[in-house]
C-alpha cells in the first residue's frame, strides 16, 4: 500500500477506524489506476451501534424537527462550498460532470428539500399528529388520536456503488429529521466518494455526535447488532435484498427491512405519436439519456422500449441515429459523453446480460464487446458501447434480464393492452414513463402500469420544458416500486420521516391528550384570561388561552348590504320565496363568509401588538344556517404554538367556534397568525 492509494477510514463511537489489514484495492473506473483500499477489519460493531442508540439517538431526539431541519440546511449548505472536490473525486467513478451532478447536486438538493419539508410542513416539537381526534365516548370525555413519535434505534443503510453521495444523503435526510441516527454501509467499489463526504460532514461539527456513522468494508457481524427499534434501507441486487429477508433479525428479531433492488423500467409511446410530433423526439431523447447518464447504471434506467409496431422501426432508427452520436471516454474529458462503468467486473457481467438478451434481440446498435474511447486506454478502463436491442416477438429475456449498463431492447406491441402486458411482465419497476398527447391513451396506461410501478412519467409537449425526466426520483414523491423492485418506499417527502417513526392510537381524557400532543383538544380546558390574547406575544401565550366574545345580532339589513357589496346573491340570501323552499334553510340566511367576518369583528382587538398578520384559515365548516334575527358569539382558543426558529415571530393556531343564541355551533374553523415572540419587539 503506497500513500498514493490510502486505506479508507470508518468513523465509529466518535473517531475514524483504520482496519488492522492492508485491505483491498479500488481501482479508478477509467484508467485502472488504484484509488484507495478497503478493510473493517477490527471494527467494533457493537460499539458501533450503542454509540448510535446511547450517544447519537438521545441527542437528536432532543431537537425538534426545525432544529433537525436547520442542522440538515447547514449541512447541505457546507456541502455545496466543497462541491469541487467532490467533483474530482467523483470521476474516478467513471462518472463524467454531467453524472456527477446528477449524484452530488441531487445529494445535495435532497437535503435541502427534507430541510424545507421539515421547517413547513411538521410542528416544532418532537410529535408528529396523524388527523383529527376521535370522540370514542358519547361524552366527549374518552378520545382517540393518533401519533408519530421517533423510535430509539438506529437506521442503517446499504447502499448501491452507482450514486455514492446522492445514495448517502437521500436516506441520511429522513432519518435524521425522523429522529433516527444513521450507519452508512457504502459499496465498496465507489466508498473512497462517500468516504470524503462524510469525513468533511464530521468536520463541520454540525451534526450532533453519534448521529451519523460511516462502515468501510464488510458489513459481516453488523445486522446480528440490530433489533426491534433499528431499521435497514438496502439498494442493490434483488437476490442480495432476497438474502436479507431471510436474515433471523428481520424474520424473527424485528428489524424493519426497506429493500430497493433492481429494475426492468420501461417507456411506453402511445399509438397516438407520428414521427413529426415532438413528443416522438421526446421519447428518443428520453431513452437516450436513460442509457448513457451514468452509464446505464442507473436503477431508474429505461431498460424496456415499448413502441407501437407500425412506427417501431422508426424509433428504432431514431434511438441509434442518436446513439451514434455519444462519445465514450475520459470522463473528466469536456467532449465525452459517456464516460466507464463502475468497474471491469461490472462490464463483464454487463456483457453476460447481452449475452443473454441476444437470445431473443437483435442487435441494432452497438458491440458489448468493442468501442472507440476518446482519451483513454480501452483495454484498462470500463469503457463499453451503449447497445441498443430489438426483441422478436414473444421474447421472455427482456422482461427478465436487467444489463445495469449502457444497454436497452425495443418492444412492440399491437393495442394498448398488449402494451400494458408487456410492461407488467416486468413484476415490478421503480418507474414507467407513457409518452403521449392523448389523454385517454394517458388514462388507460397509467392505470394499467400503476399496480407495477412505484413512480410514472406523463411526458408530453405540455410539460417538457419542466419535466426532471424518467430517471430522476424526486424527494417531494416516493422512490420504490413493487415485486422485483424491492417493494420499499424511500424519499416521498414527510412520508419518508413518518416512514422511520412509530404510529400509536392515544386513548385519552382531552386534558391528557392536550398535554400529550402540545396541541389544544376539543373538550380540554380553556383558560380565560383577563388580557386580551392578542395583546400577548410568544413568550407568554399558552395552550388554552381563550376568549370569549360578546354577541351580535344578524339583521336582514346586514344580509342584504353584505350581497350587494360583495356581489353574492345566491338566492337563500336575496329571495324569501326561493329560500322558504329550500329544504336546508326555509328562509333567508346569512352568508356564511359573512358570519366568518362578523366574527372576525367579535374577537380581533384593534389596537398595534403582537399579532402581525393572519395568513390564513383552516378547516373551515358552516354547521347550522344563521337567520336573519340570530345573534353569534366566539370563543377563540390557542390551539398550538410554533416558534420559527430563525424568525422574530412564530404561528399561532386559534380553534375558532361561532355559535348561536341557542349555544349550537353555527361555524368551526382554525385561525392561522403570525405573532411576534417578544413585544414590544427587542432592538
Amino acid at each position: 500500500m503506497t500513500d498514493s492509494a490510502p486505506l479508507l477510514e470508518s468513523y465509529t463511537a466518535g473517531t475514524w477506524f483504520r482496519a488492522t489489514d492492508e485491505g483491498a484495492p479500488l481501482v479508478d473506473a477509467a484508467t485502472g489506476e488504484e484509488v484507495a483500499r478497503i478493510s473493517s477489519t477490527g471494527i467494533d460493531l457493537a460499539a458501533m451501534t450503542d454509540h448510535a442508540r446511547s450517544v447519537g439517538g438521545p441527542a437528536l431526539r432532543a431537537l425538534t424537527f426545525h432544529e433537525r431541519a436547520g442542522v440538515l440546511k447547514a449541512t447541505a449548505k457546507h456541502l455545496t462550498e466543497l462541491k469541487e472536490e467532490f467533483y474530482e473525486l467523483s470521476t474516478r467513478t467513471g462518472a463524467t460532470r454531467r453524472d456527477s451532478a446528477v449524484d452530488i447536486d441531487g445529494g445535495i438538493g435532497t437535503v435541502f428539500s427534507f430541510a424545507s419539508k421539515g421547517t413547513r410542513e411538521l410542528p416544532n416539537d418532537t410529535v408528529v399528529l396523524d388527523g383529527p381526534a376521535e370522540q370514542l365516548g358519547r361524552h366527549g370525555t374518552f378520545l382517540g388520536r393518533h401519533v408519530y413519535t421517533s423510535r430509539p434505534g438506529v437506521a442503517v443503510q446499504i447502499n448501491a456503488f452507482n450514486f455514492p453521495v446522492w445514495g448517502f444523503l437521500e436516506k441520511l435526510a429522513p432519518a435524521f429529521l425522523a429522529g433516527l441516527p444513521t450507519i452508512v454501509k457504502p459499496a465498496s467499489q465507489t466508498a473512497y466518494l462517500t468516504e470524503l463526504v462524510v469525513r468533511r460532514i464530521i468536520e463541520s461539527g454540525l451534526l450532533p455526535e453519534g448521529t451519523l456513522q460511516l462502515l468501510c468494508g464488510s458489513p459481516a457481524g453488523l445486522i446480528e447488532e440490530l433489533g426491534a427499534q433499528d431499521s435497514i434501507a438496502f439498494t442493490g441486487s434483488a437476490a442480495t435484498g432476497a438474502h436479507l429477508r431471510q436474515h433471523p433479525a428481520v424474520l424473527h428479531g424485528g428489524v424493519q427491512l426497506g429493500i430497493e433492488a433492481d429494475s426492468l423500467n420501461c417507456s411506453v409511446l402511445g399509438p397516438d405519436v407520428t414521427t413529426d410530433d415532438p413528443e416522438f423526439d421526446l421519447f428518443v431523447k428520453g431513452v437516450v439519456t436513460e442509457m448513457t447518464v451514468k452509464a446505464g447504471q442507473k436503477c431508474t434506467a429505461i431498460r424496456r422500449v415499448i413502441v407501437p409496431a407500425g412506427i417501431a422501426d422508426d424509433v428504432t432508427d431514431a434511438i441509434a441515429a442518436r446513439l451514434a452520436k455519444i462519445t465514450v471516454g475520459n470522463p473528466a474529458d469536456d467532449d465525452v459523453r459517456m464516460g466507464a462503468l463502475a468497474s471491469l467486473d461490472q462490464r463483464e457481467e454487463v456483457r453476460k446480460a447481452v449475452q443473454a438478451l441476444r437470445s431473443s434481440a437483435d442487435l441494432v446498435f452497438g458491440d458489448p464487446d468493442s468501442v472507440d474511447v476518446v482519451d483513454a486506454d480501452a483495454e484498462r478502463g470500463a469503457f463499453m458501447s451503449p447497445v441498443l436491442l430489438r426483441a422478436t416477438a414473444g421474447a421472455s429475456e427482456p422482461h427478465d434480464v436487467e444489463p445495469f449498463g449502457p444497454v436497452s431492447t425495443v418492444l412492440s406491441y399491437g393495442d394498448l393492452a398488449e402494451a400494458v402486458n408487456l410492461a407488467a411482465r416486468g413484476s415490478g419497476s421503480l418507474v414507467g414513463s407513457v409518452v403521449t398527447h392523448d389523454p385517454a391513451v394517458a388514462r388507460t396506461v397509467v392505470l394499467g402500469l400503476a399496480p407495477w410501478h412505484g413512480r410514472i412519467l406523463v411526458l408530453d409537449r405540455d410539460d417538457a420544458a419542466e419535466s426532471t425526466g424518467h430517471g430522476s426520483p424526486l424527494p417531494m414523491l416516493v422512490h420504490g416500486g413493487p415485486g422485483r423492485a424491492g417493494g420499499g418506499e424511500e424519499l416521498g417527502g414527510i412520508r419518508g420521516v413518518l416512514h422511520h417513526m412509530q404510529r400509536t392510537a392515544l386513548q385519552a381524557s382531552p386534558d391528557m391528550l392536550t398535554a400529550i400532543t402540545g396541541q389544544w383538544t376539543t373538550g380540554s380546558h380553556r383558560t380565560e384570561t383577563d388580557v386580551h390574547p392578542f395583546r400577548k406575544s410568544l413568550a407568554d401565550l399558552a395552550i388554552g388561552d381563550t376568549i370569549s366574545s360578546e354577541s351580535r345580532t344578524i339583521g336582514l339589513d346586514d344580509i342584504e348590504h353584505f350581497a350587494e357589496f360583495t356581489g353574492d346573491t345566491f338566492y337563500a340570501h336575496t329571495d324569501p320565496e326561493a329560500a322558504a323552499k329550500n329544504p336546508l334553510f326555509g328562509g333567508i340566511v346569512a352568508h356564511g363568509y359573512l358570519v366568518v367576518s362578523i366574527a372576525a369583528g367579535l374577537f380581533v382587538e384593534p389596537s398595534p401588538g403582537p399579532v402581525l398578520a393572519n395568513f390564513g384559515v383552516d378547516n373551515l365548516r358552516f354547521l347550522t344556517p344563521v337567520k336573519a334575527g340570530d345573534s353569534i358569539s366566539v370563543t377563540l382558543t390557542v390551539k398550538q404554538i410554533t416558534p420559527r426558529t430563525s424568525a422574530a415571530y412564530g404561528e399561532v393556531r386559534w380553534d375558532a367556534l361561532v355559535t348561536n343564541g341557542e349555544g349550537n355551533p353555527v361555524a368551526t374553523y382554525d385561525v392561522l397568525t403570525l405573532v411576534a415572540k417578544t413585544w414590544p419587539p427587542e432592538d
